[in-house]
């Protein structure tokens, strides 16, 4: 998803066992879908400590210390048809401990769809870490989740995007249903010209079920999983910026995007909405010391 000065130009691109018959099968999907998932204490991977991390325990709107907003629905310099909007309970929420982020086809200052985007910024920035974000993400042709990272200062190269970087640690669109993508950008690795660091896996359930989307990033390598299984590596070949500007602080960004150049690709089906991006937790780990 491209965003204009906050966001680069974007691209692109065993329940049944248990269900006996297509009425049974039915309801228990809907069970799994409803099933809230309950954050266990955090089990903190070896070699890494914590440093920073939400629950979503509690009501209302996100916590203000760990969370701000993108606001607006200019597109996004990609044509996305949604206005992100700001400490909006419709749009963004705590509930069941879980952070709820919710499309909804509505007009809203001149937008077909409301939707959040939110941010770490000034809160949360990190210089490598591993990131791990508990979801369970929106389906429908048009919906856009994403769960990536952009840096919090803009010098990199020519200051803009691709060459300051971004890190995509979970994207899916609705159309290409249960593939899940990771990427790394830059000026030399980008979408625009075919050259991205990216990796995918299939994940049939994702739109039903809590997964962990984590993304490993050391000065030597970036790693993408799913739960526990590696999909994605791109390691820093060190031929400079161009190819691994991911030397500084990035923050993480959490949104739900409606068409797009991506996302849109098939269009959009306005009769799938409201659709939900259902958030159980978010970790932050750096390496200890005496793995660094």
């Amino acid at each position: 998803m491209t965003a204009s000065s906050l966001r680069g130009a974007r691209r692109r691109f065993p329940l049944l066992a248990l269900c006996a018959g297509a009425f049974a099968y039915s309801a228990c999907q809907r069970s799994a879908a409803e099933a809230p998932s309950t954050s266990q204490q955090p089990t903190v991977p070896e070699g890494w400590e914590m440093v920073w991390h939400d629950e979503f325990d509690g009501s209302g709107l996100p916590d203000p210390s760990h969370w701000s907003y993108d606001v607006g629905g200019h597109g996004w310099g990609n044509n996305e048809l949604q206005s992100y909007t700001e400490a909006r309970a419709e749009n963004a929420r705590i509930k069941d401990g879980h952070l709820i982020i919710e499309a909804r086809h509505e007009a809203y200052e001149g937008a077909e769809y409301t939707s959040a985007r939110l941010t770490t910024k000034g809160h949360g920035e990190w210089t490598h870490g591993r990131f791990v974000i508990r979801a369970r993400l929106p389906e429908g042709r048009g919906t856009w989740p994403a769960i990536w990272m952009l840096p919090v200062e803009w010098t990199t190269g020519d200051g803009g995007w691709p060459d300051v970087g971004e890190l995509d640690i979970m994207e899916h669109v609705g159309h290409n249903l249960g593939v899940i993508h990771a990427s790394a950008h830059s000026r030399d690795y980008q979408w625009q010209v075919g050259t991205q660091k990216t990796g995918t896996i299939e994940i049939p359930d994702a739109t039903t079920a809590f997964h962990d989307y984590i993304l490993e990033w050391t000065p030597d390598v970036i790693r993408a999983f799913v739960d526990d299984r590696l999909y994605f590596e791109y390691e820093n070949e060190g031929l400079g910026w161009s190819k691994w500007p991911y030397t500084q602080d990035f923050y993480l960004i959490l949104n739900i995007a409606v068409g797009g150049a991506w996302g849109g690709e098939q269009g959009v089906d306005p009769d799938v909405f409201p659709q939900r991006m259902e958030v159980d937790y978010v970790r932050v780990y750096q390496q200890s010391k005496t793995e660094r």
